[in-house]
């Protein structure tokens, strides 16, 4: 196996840790952006909080996996993104610490102020870590200004309107957070009962609406502001299969609602990121950071790639490694499959 066979293969599998993470953490960010507005009670809060309780800290694994990869893999790659959005990983890496505390703080106090607190809290940390997702996937597509030495010589306002692109980055980050919305309703909607169930249920209309309304502008503001975005398809026409998928995946997300159907919605959605995060990965591909400055100053995977021999050893070790990953995936979820119901060791 080349060299290069070795770093377009290394570039897949960060995609593929990618596409789990959006998906399964997707939704636990989602149902914390809707809890506050579809639990009536302390008891249909608790419920909601307990659906993603047994499994949250376990999707954000694929998180970690994939910033170690990423800096094992392209270590270039890793100091440049990871030091042009320093702010913005700050604020992120806050609002999942916070998310973490507001799930387990909640419970301790049975006082009705104390967890009012901490739902706000849930949600609010749950909604900005969806938002700076979004907004980082927005600034890498448009580009951002690197120099030579590959730093970043923007300001964080620039991260959030682009001087090249406008309000790109802000639109694709409120997109993702409509996204992760409609993605946890449904996961929700899946794990509930009665009255919650029928509540979540409708939310869930709303939240596609709104999602579709972002989906269909940002894509017409990625064509007019990013044409650069669509090259690769120009190239390798197989891709568009990708997005034709998508529209599929889009579009059965209402009828499995109609037919009262959540699982078929919930993969579906699943579907829908999937597609998004191969999209993205296709519109950066062969690029890390495009530099907006100078397009030689852009980090790509053949300048911030490690050596041929660290690629190959780190391969052994992902395949020895992601299928136990998998193996306790699937076992956590089997575990816990089925609707929520509160004992005396619930949240």
């Amino acid at each position: 196996m080349s060299y290069d066979t070795l770093t377009v293969i290394w570039f897949v599998l960060l995609g593929v840790l990618l596409i789990g993470y959006a998906i399964l953490d997707g939704f636990d960010l989602g149902v914390g952006i809707i809890h506050p507005f579809v639990a009536r009670g302390d008891r249909e809060r608790r419920v909601v909080m307990n659906s993603i309780g047994p499994l949250w800290d376990g999707n954000e694994v694929w998180l970690v996996t994939l910033g170690g990869a990423l800096f094992a893999a392209f270590p270039n790659a890793y100091a440049t993104v990871f030091s042009g959005f320093y702010s913005a990983f700050m604020l992120l890496l806050f609002a999942l610490i916070f998310r973490a505390v507001s799930i387990e703080f909640r419970s301790k106090v049975h006082n009705r102020f104390w967890r009012s607190i901490w739902d706000w809290c849930f949600f609010g940390a749950s909604g900005l870590a969806a938002l700076l997702f979004g907004v980082a996937g927005g600034n890498l597509i448009a580009g951002m200004a690197i120099n030579e030495g590959g730093d970043y010589t923007g300001t964080m306002l620039n991260q959030l309107w682009s001087p090249t692109a406008g309000a790109y980055p802000l639109v694709v980050g409120l997109m993702t957070v409509a996204l992760f919305a409609m993605h946890g309703g449904i996961y929700l909607y899946l794990k509930t009962e009665d009255e919650l169930q029928e509540r979540t249920r409708r939310a869930v209309w709303s939240l596609f609406g709104i999602f579709l309304v972002l989906y269909i502008f940002a894509t017409m503001y990625t064509l007019q502001a990013v044409p650069n975005a669509t090259r690769n398809f120009e190239a390798a026409p197989w891709l568009w299969i990708v997005p034709v998928l998508k529209v599929l995946a889009i579009a059965n997300i209402p009828r499995a609602l109609s037919k009262r159907k959540p699982l078929y919605a919930f993969l579906s959605s699943s579907a829908t990121i999937a597609a998004l995060a191969t999209l993205f990965a296709a519109a950066i591909f062969p690029n890390f950071v495009v530099s907006t400055t100078d397009a030689a100053n852009s980090v790509n995977i053949w300048n911030a790639r490690s050596s041929e021999k660290t690629l190959r050893i780190m391969l052994i070790i992902a395949v020895i490694g992601i299928p136990c990953v998998l193996s306790y995936t699937v076992a956590i979820y089997w575990t816990f499959r089925g609707k929520v119901k509160l004992d005396s060791s619930s949240y």
